[in-house]
C-alpha cells in the first residue's frame, strides 16, 4: 500500500501518512528507525504495511539493501 508523509519530526522520528482515501496514520520512531532511511519529507510518497491497528513498516520501493528497483 503506498501513503503519503504527512507530518514528520526529525528528532523523534515520528510522523504520519495519510492513505490515498484521505485517513491518517500516525507512527512511531521505532517505524523509521527501522525502515533504514534516516529523514523524511511532508508530502513523500512511501510504501508502507499496517496491522489491524498500526503502521507497521515503511520505505521506499528501491532505497535500502533489500529494495531493489523492479
Amino acid at each position: 500500500m503506498q501513503a503519503s508523509v504527512h507530518r514528520y519530526d526529525d528528532e523523534s522520528g515520528s510522523g504520519s501518512v495519510l492513505l490515498d482515501d484521505g485517513r491518517e496514520i500516525p507512527f512511531d520512531g521505532t517505524v523509521l528507525d527501522s525502515s533504514g532511511l534516516r529523514l523524511l519529507r511532508p508530502g513523500q510518497r512511501v510504501s508502507i504495511e499496517m496491522s489491524a491497528t498500526a503502521l507497521t513498516r515503511l520505505w521506499i520501493v528501491g532505497i535500502g539493501d533489500t529494495e531493489p528497483i523492479r
